[in-house]
């Protein structure tokens, strides 16, 4: 069986006063992630993923980052997403 796996695009805000996974930014209404370190070495990039996870209770192991390392600008990649999983990202969105 192959497995299935979903994309979607992120923006990010770094040093910010706290976490937080909802709502949109810019015209797109791209899902909006703050978290609270520097976009030094990766931290940030970690820190999306833990928090994306959290938000969407899913396996970190199951969230990446595809594109956008080095960007505000970012495409999540989530393998295998259980059933219900877009009604959780719409939730999500509309924060």
């Amino acid at each position: 069986m192959a497995s299935e796996s979903l994309r979607f695009p992120v923006r990010v805000k770094p040093r910010a006063p706290r976490v937080s996974v909802g709502g949109t930014w810019g015209p797109q209404r791209v899902l909006l992630v703050t978290v609270q370190v520097p976009a030094v070495d990766g931290k940030a990039n970690r820190a999306v993923i833990g928090a994306l996870a959290g938000a969407l209770e899913l396996p970190k192991q199951s969230v990446s980052i595809v594109g956008g390392e080095r960007s505000r600008n970012k495409l999540v990649e989530v393998a295998n997403p259980p059933s219900g999983f877009s009604k959780s990202l719409n939730r999500l969105l509309a924060c």
